[in-house]
């Protein structure tokens, strides 16, 4: 143990979105806080996951519109795609995202530490000889990106790291996994003029979604010519200077360019100290009890160590939480099934709850779901985007799932957070009104639908 100890009241390792939203809120309430990171504050989802990944997809909307324009009676030309501007603008986005957060972090008072921290026995942390002691330590050290057995990473084998990185525009990418990063990238690619493929193990894309949500996504990816083999795995990956050989489990193979390698995240947790000072670990993951605590009192985790949903703002939610329970504080917990979840491809999938098949192996005959297609409504029309509004509520009873696809309906997702969160019926929401012509009116047909009164279905 080092000699040089300095005490804080809370210690967090790990300054991704879990990690310093939890020392924000610590210092809000009168903390003295550590906050240690061994790269940069705000962790994956500024600098390589949430934020850039959606600056591409915004850049790639754009190029759709474009080549698209003259549909709407706009002259207009795709001459291209420029990286080395698309990167500029990238990261552009993320730095001042980055000096946001430094403000906010040093306004507060925290003490960053730069370096990579181990836990200690004590209740401290150590980085590079110095001691960082707190009364609570909360662990924050979030995920990293997954492999398959037999395939090594590198050349033109990427990962949602290294594909950022690239410099130029791939004529063809085969992905490997049709999870939420599968399928956000192949949405970028093919709107940058690039043939992609996804090779997804499971019956769909999207498998944790509603199979109405999947096949809507599915449905709109064979139209744009993204091709998705399913029940499909990956047996190995060859590479050349040219390119990739993908080998199929149905004996065929797959030739690209590029590979991606986008089978998920596992936890950071291995080398850091966890398991020798007392805190029990699953499968890799921190367990953890309703509050968060780990197997040692005053430790704590939040993020994607946590094992649930690997989502930033799920992280974002349990740091707060976390840091109100040691202030002294009540904080409500929130439940996994009232967290929203999107993936902001092109067309967009948003949901919140249970899936009818979930809601049905709990409840059994007493679901009832209703499912209005965006073909009705108006200011999806505008858009040019299909898709779907898909409520699930208990029959006399609350609404318990929202599921929607079509482009830009990651921004009505909240609405299904409260109506599920708040246990709404939809005789509740009903008679609430939606603003003319907009997107919302989607989940207002289907609110009115399951209440018995539908306005513009028979």
């Amino acid at each position: 143990m080092s000699e040089s100890v300095r005490t804080f009241d809370v210690v967090v390792l790990g300054g991704g979105s879990g990690g310093y939203a939890a020392a924000l809120r610590a210092a809000e309430l009168g903390k003295t806080v550590a906050l240690i990171e061994k790269d940069k504050v705000g962790g994956t989802c500024l600098h390589r996951g949430c934020i850039p990944t959606k600056a591409l997809l915004h850049t790639a909307e754009i190029a759709d519109h474009v080549r698209e324009a003259a549909s709407v009676g706009v002259d207009a030309d795709l001459q291209g795609i420029d990286i080395a501007r698309t990167t500029a603008y990238r990261e552009g986005i993320v730095s001042k995202k980055y000096r946001g957060l430094q403000s906010l972090i040093s306004g507060r008072g925290i003490t960053v530490v730069a370096g990579e921290g181990r836990l200690e026995t004590d209740r401290s942390v150590t980085v590079a000889g110095e001691t960082y002691r707190g009364a609570d330590v909360i662990l924050a050290t979030g995920s990293r990106t997954r492999t398959l057995p037999g395939i090594d990473v590198g050349g033109r084998i990427l990962t949602s790291d290294t594909a950022l990185t690239l410099d130029v525009v791939p004529a063809s990418v085969v992905i490997l996994g049709g999870g939420v990063i599968g399928v956000e990238f192949a949405s970028v690619w093919r709107s940058f003029g690039a043939e992609v493929t996804i090779v997804e193990a499971l019956d769909h894309l999207l498998p944790a979604e509603d199979v109405a949500s999947s096949k809507t996504l599915e449905r709109a990816y064979r139209r744009r010519g993204i091709q998705a083999r399913l029940q499909t795995r990956c047996e190995g990956v060859t590479q050349t200077d040219a390119g990739v050989s993908v080998a199929l489990s149905d004996g065929t193979s797959v030739d690209a360019e590029y590979v991606l390698v986008a089978v998920g995240r596992g936890p950071v947790t291995d080398g850091l100290g966890f398991e020798e000072a007392g805190v029990a670990l699953d499968r890799g993951f921190v367990s953890v009890d309703d509050q968060l605590q780990t197997s040692v009192p005053h430790v704590w985790a939040v993020g994607d160590i946590v094992a649930g949903l690997q989502l930033a703002h799920r992280g974002f939610q349990q740091g707060i939480f976390v840091a109100e329970v040691i202030a002294g504080l009540r904080p409500v917990p929130v439940p996994e099934t009232t967290i929203p979840r999107v993936a902001y491809s092109h067309p967009e999938v948003a949901s919140v709850g249970l899936t009818e098949a979930q809601a049905r192996e709990l409840h059994r005959d007493r679901v009832t779901a209703y499912e209005y297609n965006l073909a009705g409504n108006g200011k999806s029309e505008i858009l040019g985007t299909s898709g779907i509004a898909k409520v699930v509520r208990l029959a006399d009873g609350p609404i318990i799932g929202v599921h929607l696809v079509g482009d830009r309906v990651g921004e009505l997702i909240t609405e299904g957070q409260l109506a599920v969160g708040w246990e709404a019926h939809p005789e509740d929401l009903a008679p609430l009104i939606h603003a003319h012509p907009t997107q919302s009116e989607a989940l207002g047909e289907a609110f009115l639908a399951l209440a018995g009164k539908p306005l513009h279905t028979i």
